[in-house]
């Protein structure tokens, strides 16, 4: 069993940054893949990017590459997402995910985080 919080979110203007961080409870947390997912009022859940537990590797979401990225530290079980030269268009509630394998799809992860509002203003 995982438990999930994200903090970090807020409001911003357009080519900002933010930081936002995903704690995990448990002792297996390293045994997780981690993803970050966002939805924005009306669309559907949209990757972001995971680190995989593996070696560290990680991937992004075309929207988003370049100009996020995500990060885990071990020792604090936590992941997280830099978000850098931030648009309008991510404006969305991002939500952490935990997954023994990982995957660019939210249907494989079981646990979840309860999100976190990022609004960027033009």
């Amino acid at each position: 069993q995982v438990q999930l919080v994200e903090s970090g979110g807020g409001l911003v203007q357009a080519g900002g940054s933010l930081r936002l961080s995903c704690v995990g409870s448990g002792r297996t947390f390293s045994a997780y893949a981690m993803g970050w997912f966002r939805q924005a009022p009306g669309k559907e859940r949209e990757f972001v990017a995971v680190v995989y537990r593996s070696g560290g590797s990680t991937y992004y979401g075309d929207s988003v590459k370049g100009r996020f990225t995500i990060s885990r530290d071990g020792a604090k079980n936590t992941v997280y997402l830099q978000m850098d030269s931030l648009k309008p268009e991510d404006t969305a509630v991002y939500y952490c995910a935990a997954d023994p394998r990982g995957s660019y799809d939210s249907g494989p992860y079981n646990y979840w985080g309860q999100g976190t509002q990022v609004t960027v203003s033009s």
